[in-house]
């Protein structure tokens, strides 16, 4: 039988994220069968939209505008099995949460001596300023884009935005994952916009997205990058958390209903994140590749390549977009960086504290007149070191019966997700090869 989940003075996302009573009664109606379709599902949506903010941040535009503008559609099936497998990892943190009643952070100082867990936060507080750097950076630079702000300033008004929305917090966890939500919202708004102006040619996006196909060494290295920075460590550990406490399930039954219901909020808010990246790349395709502009592969580029090659207009609206993912990923990771400190090491400082802290490294870089686009790389780099040290032992934990009683892995979901995890950490090994050797 699975532990029962730990005591109230555990620390938990609920110190990070308030739960309100309202939606803990519309869930336990839902459990207990008084509620039907829509009004069935939505008091579990939300955890998920949270997560997939990690997959369509600042530091994915670059990745996927380079893509679309040096080989046109042809790796559109690259993007759709990343976000494939982003489906399968979240689900296996959402799980976590729910089946233990505690995140992964706090797992994995029980399930490892003292001084591996010392290291895995370490290293997980340095895997969160890198985050910040991407997050900070890419607001700044939409909001040097849209309003030609200098990005030092700029990236203070993008840290006071990621203050603001934090302090939503303090009024309810719903209220926080709406504001996150609209965000989110707002990106796909953008992308729907500019696609529509893009004018792809809807055969080639078809068979891309089915067909594999290279062109190349750089086409394989660009691939790599898209998939080795599919798994985000950060959004690992804070989905556990957002799910351990929000709704608990009584027994091993309401513990396998959660997850049924927390699985269509990771298929519906991951199924977004991937239309945002999928879109990306085919803009890029259709009007980047097909007028010959094969060379952009910054942010800044792309602004002006939608502005000279569509209109002002779609211009603003991508700078709008990088705007919201940059305010709304800046948030998630200040968020993650508490979960892991309070799992790890049982400390925690006030969350805005550590935005401030965290801030800081990214205000170096933008103070430094360091270029944003290089910056954004740099990061990725930084990330992809903290990938095994959050999937490992994701999937270690979630295949002992002892811990996840009754929503533990089979053999053969452990196999794959193995092979997926394999497949992910050695194209981030062959991609800082190349960065560093290559």
């Amino acid at each position: 039988m699975k532990p029962p989940p730990p005591p109230a003075t555990d620390a938990t996302v609920e110190d990070v994220l308030p739960g309100e009573a309202a939606v803990a009664a519309a869930a336990r109606r839902s459990l207990d069968g008084h509620s039907r379709g829509a009004r069935r599902v939505w008091p579990f949506l939300g955890p998920a939209f949270i997560a997939a903010v990690a997959y369509i941040d600042p530091g994915n535009f670059a990745t996927n505008i380079a893509g679309g503008a040096k080989f046109g559609y042809l790796l559109l099936w690259v993007v759709l099995s990343a976000n494939l497998v982003a489906m399968l990892v979240q689900t296996q943190s959402a799980k976590l949460g729910i089946a233990t009643g505690k995140n992964l952070a706090e797992l994995c100082r029980e399930a490892f001596s003292r001084r591996t867990s010392i290291g895995l936060w370490l290293q997980a507080e340095v895997v969160a300023m890198a985050t910040d750097i991407a997050e900070v950076v890419g607001a700044a630079l939409g909001l040097n884009l849209l309003f030609g702000i200098p990005l030092f300033p700029a990236g203070l008004i993008a840290g006071a935005g990621a203050f603001a929305i934090l302090a939503l917090q303090q009024m309810g966890f719903r209220r926080l994952e709406a504001a996150v939500t609209a965000l989110v919202g707002v990106v796909v708004a953008s992308f729907a916009f500019v696609l529509l102006n893009a004018g792809p040619d809807g055969g080639e996006v078809a068979r891309h997205l089915v067909v594999p196909g290279f062109a190349g060494t750089e086409s394989i290295l660009l691939a790599t990058g898209i998939i080795g920075a599919t798994v985000m460590p950060h959004v690992v550990y804070l989905h556990s958390a957002l799910t351990q406490r929000r709704i608990v399930g009584r027994d091993a039954e309401e513990r396998r209903r959660i997850l049924r219901f927390e699985k269509i909020d990771v298929v519906v808010a991951m199924s977004l994140a991937g239309v945002v990246n999928i879109s990306m790349m085919v803009i890029a395709a259709a009007l980047f590749h097909g007028s010959g502009l094969v060379g952009i592969d910054s942010i800044d580029g792309a602004y002006e390549g939608l502005k000279s090659l569509v209109s002002g207009n779609a211009a603003t609206v991508f700078g709008v977009a990088l705007l919201a993912s940059g305010f709304a990923s800046s948030s998630v990771g200040t968020m993650a960086g508490q979960v892991v400190m309070q799992g790890f090491i049982q400390r925690r400082i006030p969350i805005f504290v550590r935005r401030a802290v965290t801030l800081a490294p990214a205000l170096v870089v933008l103070g430094l007149g360091l270029d944003p686009t290089d910056a954004l790389v740099g990061s990725q780099v930084v990330l992809s070191f903290g990938i095994p040290f959050a999937l490992v032992p994701l999937l270690m934990i979630a295949a002992k019966r002892e811990v996840m009683g009754s929503l533990v892995n089979p053999r053969w979901l452990t196999g794959v997700a193995g092979v997926l995890a394999a497949m992910i950490i050695g194209l981030n090994v062959f991609l800082l090869q190349q960065v560093f050797f290559g």
